[in-house]
């Protein structure tokens, strides 16, 4: 039995889901005329509260379609150190935007509105780049899964407010957020002028993403979309697997959740295990010791128990939790971890 822990992506559709996109009406999206597709985007567009939503390829897109949206070359947006947009979109800020990165050094991927607000640059300080844009990461990847605190997210807004600028959800795994806090999708969108969702992660589709926002917003995502090469014609059988994801999948990620707890508590009594990271959601990040053992030590001896994870450098790692990870295999996983 293979035991796939290094990413939510890693997982293939169920039956039903397959059921669902077999079962979808196709037609040419490019022309707006695929009816799934169409179903998709006003469904997640009424959850959020929005006016409009799009379907993309990636989560990537989609991030950088309201990065361009909302910015002009030569201008900075604000995010956290660990954010995916800088870090794991292959400098797509730069290249697609034209636009820098001012990083705050947060908590776990997490600022403070006190911290936004020190990192504007004055407008009228012709010097340095114009700010316009503040991007958050909900929940944190390389911040181990954590879930910023709502309140801080209101306070971060009404520095926007204050300042005129405007606020991104990057949301690629804010359904585990929305679950592990108890939160709604409406509350996001009362907040954030545009938001990313993911639908290959946690919610097990095979491809996508959504990307809520104004009328007037997605009408010029359309358009950028199609120069970042994004259209495409019968997806609709993505969409039948995103809108059975949406019916199906939510609430059961409390499972992966409560599977990453019981990973970090074995973990936590392993001796050469030097520090967990505090779990919320599905990720797991530790450190270990490596006097003890190597992390390439490590992942070899789990790779021989046919267990993958992924090694994060300087002796961190990590570990997901997803649809596909299944009782059995969380069972056999904890007892060769005790056993190791």
């Amino acid at each position: 039995m293979k035991i796939n822990l290094i990413s939510d992506t890693v997982t293939k559709p169920t039956p039903e889901m397959l059921q669902a996109m077999f079962a979808s009406e196709v037609g040419d999206d490019v022309f707006k005329h695929d009816p799934t597709i169409n179903k998709l985007e006003a469904k997640v567009a009424a959850m959020f509260g929005k006016e409009a939503a799009l379907f993309f390829p990636s989560g990537t897109m989609a991030n950088q379609t309201a990065i361009k949206l909302h910015t002009q070359p030569g201008e900075q947006l604000i995010c956290d150190k660990y954010a995916h947009i800088f870090n794991y979109e292959g400098g797509g800020v730069s290249f697609n935007s034209g636009v820098s990165c001012r990083l705050v050094d947060g908590h776990r991927g997490m600022m403070t509105a006190k911290q936004v607000e020190e990192a504007i640059n004055p407008p009228d300080f012709y010097h340095s780049p114009l700010t316009t844009l503040v991007s958050i990461e909900n929940t944190t990847n390389k911040g181990g899964g954590a879930c910023w605190d709502f309140e801080e997210l209101k306070r971060i807004k009404a520095v926007c407010n204050a300042h005129n600028l405007k606020y991104h959800l990057d949301g690629a795994r804010l359904w585990n957020a929305l679950v592990a806090k108890g939160e709604t999708t409406k509350q996001y969108g009362d907040l954030f002028d545009t938001i990313s969702v993911c639908l290959s992660k946690g919610l097990g589709c095979p491809v996508g993403s959504v990307l809520v926002g104004s009328n007037l917003d997605i009408q010029r995502a359309i358009r950028v979309r199609k120069l970042f090469g994004g259209g495409m014609r019968q997806a609709g059988y993505l969409a039948g697997a995103a809108i059975y994801a949406l019916d199906n999948n939510i609430e059961r990620l409390q499972e992966d959740h409560t599977k990453a707890k019981e990973i970090g508590e074995v973990l936590t009594n392993l001796d050469f295990v030097k520090s967990v990271e505090p779990i919320e959601t599905n990720i797991i990040i530790f450190a270990i010791d490596e006097t003890k053992i190597t992390q390439e030590e490590f992942l070899e001896k789990l790779l021989k128990n046919n267990i993958e994870i992924i090694g994060m450098g300087q002796g961190k790692l990590r570990i997901v939790t997803h649809l596909d990870y299944t009782d059995s295999m969380h069972n056999s996983f904890l007892s060769i971890l005790k056993h190791l």
